[in-house]
């Protein structure tokens, strides 16, 4: 029977119960000596609803908790880096593999300055004029909701300025000449990323010089603050990726212990008990608990990587690239999550299964598309060559790049020379009428080295292609990046 008969039979089926139901006194109703519900019931062990119910709880606990553990997973790799709260971590050069975090852009230079308001109060951000210089993203908070954007793109215009992040429940009245920010948690980061004129030794270094003109410092020493920290990334294993076992619900736990709970999940405060976690408690659960909860984060991720395949609408008819948001999800981070009737848990998780922070205004200042499959609709493997043919003009006022990224971490190729391409690159080949091939294979195709992606043997590859800058032709589609084509 087809979905949408047995969905009508079912509907009609009710309603046809609840009318005789109606239409019965209670002389007349005769009690069911046992329900098909109530038989269920019975022969179901108390130790078998107790575990089902700590499965479905962990399962959903990983969806809802994604953002949250990819947040605190980079704040662990920091302090890993010998860095700690209210310090920069920072990278001179661009990123090697040893770049952990997920997606990162490799053609870019990053500063993540991670802030914490519970002990020192509001903290300051400063960010320099585009003046030999520019800076582009965004200043968020734990759950990598954005608070505002910063640079040419966001609310300073390329002008400067000192964003003031405020604690939760902060009711002082902030000075002026402040962008005053307030915030429902303590803890967040920003994404910070130095625009590049390319990518020769001499521009690098002029970006990196630029890029620690940021400043990060408490209110209360704006007066005379104190040199800003910058914690070195560069020669460092920055591990952000997300682990599927107990580790990813201690890192839920630390969140939940030390951030105020936020209304819009207090729904969750009962759900997370039940699984162990708890404000004000020890998280500890027994051989048993944790055995549940690791077919739990099991199950969990196995919804996360079926979602990423086939939820997002395709940005093209008959391709495969998509754009990584929903029209809920740029609602909802366009607003802080503020709308009352939408809230896209799962769409947010999937988000922070693949990727790290957000924007406040999606496609001002960059616009990307992913893509796991070849034009067969065939996962692409590192053990075999490909090709991308971009087009010509492609349709951005900055830069252009192409990233490969191992498909089960979403994070850079580990042990390759190099992760992406980008039109940044010095040397990079262009053909006569403007186009450009990109290969992807574990070698580069003879005379293409420039234009070459390295992938690994073994290891299922994803790409993705970022518009830095984008233009109207990109939203119009009357521009249009091709699948990748498997090769001999």
């Amino acid at each position: 029977m087809k979905r949408s008969s047995l969905v009508s039979s079912l509907v009609a089926g009710c309603l046809a119960a609840t009318l005789v139901a109606c239409k019965q006194t209670p002389e007349t109703q005769a009690a069911p000596a046992h329900s098909e519900a109530s038989g269920m019931a019975q022969s179901l062990s108390v130790e078998d609803l107790n575990r089902n119910t700590l499965h479905r709880r962990g399962v959903e606990a990983a969806i809802w908790g994604m953002p949250a553990v990819n947040f605190d997973r980079m704040f662990q790799a920091m302090t890993a880096a010998h860095g700690s709260w209210n310090q920069i971590l920072y990278w001179s050069r661009l990123s090697t593999w040893k770049n952990q975090l997920l997606t990162p852009n490799p053609d870019a230079l990053y500063a993540l300055p991670f802030f914490n308001t519970k002990d020192v109060g509001p903290v300051v951000l400063e960010i320099p004029p585009a003046e030999g210089g520019s800076i582009v993203g965004s200043i968020m908070d734990c759950w990598q909701v954005a608070l505002e954007d910063v640079g040419p793109a966001g609310v300073d215009k390329g002008k400067g300025g000192k964003y003031l992040i405020l604690p939760p429940g902060y009711k002082e009245k902030p000075p002026a000449g402040y962008i005053v920010l307030p915030s429902g948690n303590y803890e967040g980061y920003a994404l910070l990323r130095a625009n590049l004129k390319s990518n020769s030794d001499a521009d690098i270094a002029a970006a990196a010089a630029y890029m620690k003109r940021v400043r990060l410092y408490p209110l209360s020493a704006a007066a005379h603050p104190s040199d800003t920290i910058f914690v070195p990334a560069d020669d460092v294993l920055i591990d952000a990726t997300t682990p599927y076992n107990q580790t990813f619900f201690d890192s839920l736990n630390r969140v939940v212990q030390y951030e105020p709970w936020l209304e819009r999940d207090r729904a969750m405060i009962d759900q997370l008990k039940s699984i162990g976690i708890q404000q004000g408690k020890p998280f500890t659960p027994d051989a048993a608990t944790s055995s549940q909860l690791k077919a739990s984060i099991d199950e969990g991720h196995a919804w996360l990587i079926n979602q990423y395949e086939t939820a997002y609408p395709k940005y093209y008819p008959g391709q495969h690239w998509f754009s990584p948001g929903t029209e809920e999800m740029v609602k909802s981070y366009m607003s802080g999550f503020a709308i009352p009737n939408i809230y896209p848990v799962d769409f947010r998780g999937v988000t922070y299964y693949w990727g790290f922070s957000s924007v406040r205004h999606l496609g001002a200042g960059q616009f990307y598309l992913l893509n796991a499959f070849d034009r067969a609709g065939q996962p692409m493997d590192g053990g075999s060559n490909y090709v991308l043919h971009v087009p010509a003009k492609v349709p951005v006022s900055n830069y252009w790049s192409l990233t490969a990224y191992n498909f089960d971490t979403h994070a850079l190729i580990r042990d390759v020379p190099r992760a992406s391409r980008s039109s940044l690159v010095q040397g990079l080949q262009t053909n006569s009428d403007g186009t450009t091939d990109i290969y992807f294979g574990p070698s580069a195709p003879q005379g293409k080295d420039s234009n070459w992606i390295p992938t690994k043997p073994g290891e299922r590859f994803e790409a993705l292609f970022r518009f830095y800058g984008p233009d109207k032709p990109v939203f119009d589609k009357s521009w249009t990046l091709p699948d990748i084509e498997k090769t001999p």
